[in-house]
């Protein structure tokens, strides 16, 4: 931990404050109330000879809660982007992948709802971008919150107040999670004495989708007095999906795969069904206490992956074409997934004259089930699977998680040079899932002659089958104070103490080889399991915040923080492998360290690294940056320079033997880099906004083992480490937006505003240390444009997103190694289908309706 000098900050600041003006650099975005449909007095504007305002606009800024106050953006000295209701209608936003490209410095990966959509903030990101089936934690560098309440959900953007995103780690006040930053959902209250309806709606089409998408939805706000009112939300999306899967099989383990009779196309087959609703009911009993009590859900059903087998050497078997077309998808089953969120919230917030007590509880589950192609992981084993002329496998995966959380915290509000915030946060998590691996008439090709391996003919098909239970606590008190040492200079420390206790269980079982009579267990005898004490874990530390403002002037704030973020070490679920003895199979399992294994060619290897488990990792970072109001008001720029240490970092990688997805530590890397963000409304008619940002993240440090690599012939089980320098997957080294707006009065007193946007990020890495096993996606850039005609209580928008059709991949499964001959036990070729890329949506061309009732 650095011992932070004031003396060399200030001066830092005063040298840098001109340089980063000058620079791209980035932070908080400020994102303006709109005021083109307001008369110029009410704007503050002069009127021109023609009754337009004059250039003088002053762009409000947006008021957020981040620091647990209520003050506007450019007034907090940390780098905060808001993104209001109103941009979020104007733009058509409708969840996080719409919204995120319109941030500076942080990056998704839109993979579709299938796979679930990581989340990188400032490069901090080392797991393949491609890989992965419903992660439920964005990522997990990045914490997500609805309200007060730690939860991760991809949310769909309705009926919201505002999203507001932090840049940096945000361990003092936000916890674990909050390596990168932290985002928060921040929805619309009920509000008193106000009867108000909206209904909305959307149609539109891809171009390359046999059938339109639709949405419907609409909220009510029933403030029956001035101290109480219910608000409720509900909305369902149909999303055609534009992903053919063009090989699926007739009948599982009868229909050869790679022949051209028994199969069939599918159109549109990752298309998505989704409800979203919210009950908000809110209490003021009596002066000062404000009471909210929320239920969200959200349940989605997802048809299957949004990938394309385009670069990959696989025959259209179809069509007979050379290859599957770009939209086009080679797997083999369909690969449908229902996710299913659900919070009951409570936060209560009570004015004790000194300070404001706010109390925060949550309830929540989760739950998926889905299955998927297993076909190309079994085959690239090279178990014999690949003999079996019509071998498909698939997998079920189904998990259950339950979390509550309970936040205490006290914010000053007596004013003076001191202000501060205290508080308390525990968090109970407990979780259980299985996989289960099927492989139909498998079993009967290989007992028979001339394989005869007398494997369990399981009337199911069950071949493989593994359950993880895992329950975590967790405890943390926080706090901050700040002095303000003389007019506009204030310091800020604060800090978080945390502890917590991870215990884990998990079974792997291969039915194959056990008796008929073995029944694999159900999830509610999984929550019986015994916690494995091999697996326990425990750990606590304390976290640091410093942070210096000034004031330079009115409308020029100047600043420099080093702050800490954390994550939670775990388990990986895989069970421990046997001493090895030579001549033998030590199956799927994970490695301890310094444990033997089989590694090929009669050699035996030593592992040197942990596969069972992984330790917590952490961040540190170093930023300075400015935000100033320019231009009499109508121009708002900020900026940021930062650089974050990542300590023990955790990265995805796999094990050994059978090459299974786990989580192992580095030693370490680093981010670096500028951000820029700039608000700027020439005339009440116009507004502009644009963001840039630049990246340089890397590793620092050597990884043992951390990618394996294929050698053709064959797949073996060889790895590559990762070295010093490697680039971190996911983020591209420079990125930007930018948005324009213009508003035409009409004679009839209603409104045209016209709108376009253009989004741009440079190439990235898919995985680290992937030289020769990895992938380079190309840049690309994607514009959105959109016409309204806004009349007093409708609005009607016509729209086209990626208005160029532009072709973009964000992701990649695999590597083009893998597209090698592997050939049945007949001879005849088995078209391997691991290497496949995630795609943006091509050109949608729709329109959005909105109707507004009441007072």
């Amino acid at each position: 931990m650095k011992n932070y000098n004031k003396q060399h900050t200030l001066r830092s600041l005063l040298l840098c404050s001109t340089v980063i003006a000058a620079m791209s650099a980035t932070p908080s975005w400020a994102q303006t109330t709109d005021t083109s449909d307001l008369p110029p007095e009410e704007t503050g504007a002069e009127p021109d000879g023609d009754g337009n305002a004059s250039p003088e606009v002053p762009t409000s800024t947006i008021i957020v809660t981040a620091t647990r106050r209520a003050e506007s953006v450019q007034d907090i000295p940390l780098n905060i982007t808001a993104i209001g209701g109103e941009q979020i209608e104007e733009q058509g936003l409708t969840e996080l992948s719409d919204l995120l490209p319109f941030v500076p410095g942080i990056n998704i990966v839109d993979r579709g709802g299938r796979q679930g959509n990581p989340i990188i903030v400032r490069g901090l990101n080392l797991d393949a971008i491609g890989s992965g089936d419903g992660n439920n934690d964005g990522g997990g560098t990045v914490a997500t919150y609805i309200g007060e309440i730690p939860l991760f959900v991809d949310l769909k953007l309705n009926d919201l107040e505002r999203v507001e995103v932090l840049l940096g780690p945000q361990g003092t006040l936000y916890g674990a999670g909050t390596l990168g930053g932290a985002i928060r959902y921040i929805p619309r209250k009920p509000q008193f004495d106000e009867l108000t309806t909206e209904v909305r709606s959307e149609l539109s089409k891809y171009l390359q989708a046999e059938s339109a998408s639709y949405q419907v939805g609409g909220t009510i706000n029933l403030g029956l007095d001035d101290r109480f009112a219910i608000r409720a939300s509900l909305d369902y999306e149909d999303d055609s999906g534009f992903i053919d899967y063009v090989n699926v099989v007739d009948t599982i383990g009868v229909t050869n795969p790679d022949t051209a009779a028994g199969l069939r196309r599918i159109e549109d087959a990752d298309g998505e069904q989704t409800l979203a609703g919210r009950l908000a009911v809110r209490w003021e009993p009596i002066n000062g206490l404000d009471l909210t009590a929320t239920y969200y859900y959200q349940r989605a059903e997802i048809e299957g992956r949004r990938v394309s087998h385009y670069r990959s050497d696989v025959p259209g078997l179809i069509d007979n074409e050379p290859s599957v077309g770009r939209y086009e998808s080679a797997f083999r089953v369909r690969e449908p997934n229902t996710i299913e969120n659900g919070l009951f919230a409570l936060e209560a917030t009570a004015d004790l004259g000194f300070a404001e007590l706010t109390s925060a509880t949550g309830w929540s589950t989760f739950s998926d089930d889905g299955q998927r192609d297993q076909t190309t992981l079994l085959i690239t084993l090279e178990y014999s699977y690949e003999l079996f002329p019509s071998f498909t496998a698939f997998t079920r995966e189904v998990g259950e998680s339950d979390r509550f959380n309970q936040e205490l915290r006290l914010v000053s509000t007596h004013g003076g040079p001191i202000n501060w915030i205290v508080g308390a946060f525990y968090n109970k998590l407990e979780s259980i899932g299985s996989s289960s691996e099927f492989t139909p008439n498998y079993v009967p090709y290989v007992n028979a002659p001339p394989l005869g391996f007398g494997l369990t003919d399981r009337p199911d098909a069950l071949e493989y089958f593994s359950t993880g239970r895992n329950q975590l606590e967790e405890f943390a008190v926080f706090g901050e104070v700040g002095y303000e040492l003389f007019d506009g200079f204030t310091v800020t420390v604060g800090g978080r103490y945390y502890n917590y206790d991870l215990q884990a269980a998990s079974t792997v079982d291969f039915p194959l080889f056990e008796p008929p009579s073995y029944t694999p267990l159900l999830l509610s005898q999984i929550e019986e399991l015994a916690f494995d004490p091999d697996l326990a874990q425990s750990d606590d530390g304390f976290l640091f915040k410093a942070n210096v403002s000034w004031d330079v002037t009115d409308d020029m704030l100047l600043y420099a923080t080093v702050s800490e973020g954390y994550r939670i070490g775990g388990v990986n679920g895989v069970a421990e492998c046997d001493a090895y003895v030579p001549g033998s199979t030590q199956g799927a399992c994970a490695l301890a360290p310094g444990q033997q294994y089989d590694a090929g060619n009669g050699q035996v290897g030593t592992s040197n690294r942990d596969e069972r488990q992984f330790t917590p990792d952490q961040t540190r970072n170093y930023e300075i940056g400015m935000k100033s109001t320019l231009a009499d008001g109508t121009l708002l720029l900020n900026a940021a320079l930062y650089y974050i240490d990542w300590i023990d970092p955790q990265l995805g990688s796999a094990t050994v033997n059978a090459n299974i997805p786990i989580t192992v530590n580095g030693e370490g890397a680093e981010s670096k880099g500028v951000e820029l963000s700039a608000d700027w409304r020439p005339t009440n008619r116009i507004n502009l906004r644009a963001n840039f940002s630049y990246i340089d993240s890397q590793l620092t440090a050597p990884v043992p083992d951390l990618v394996r690599t294929i050698s053709p012939p064959g797949f073996g089980s060889a790895f590559e480490d990762g070295i010093e320098g490697d680039r971190l997957p996911g983020s591209p080294e420079t990125q930007f937006s930018l948005f324009g707006a213009y508003s035409l009065p009409l004679a009839s007193g209603d409104n045209l505003r016209f709108n376009a946007s253009y989004s741009w990020q440079g190439d990235i890495e898919t995985r680290a240390g992937g030289r020769g096993n990895g992938l380079t996606l190309g840049s690309y850039g994607v514009a959105n444009a959109a016409i309204s005609y806004e009349a007093d209580r409708f609005i009607a928008t016509l729209f086209a997103d990626n208005l160029f059709d532009t072709f973009a991949e964000t992701g990649a499964i695999g590597t083009s190694l893998s597209n090698q001959d592997v050939f049945d036990f007949e001879g005849d070729p088995v078209y391997v289908r691991g290497f496949s890329t995630h795609i943006l949506p091509p050109r949608q061309i729709g329109v959005r309706l909105k109707f507004m009732f009441g007072n």
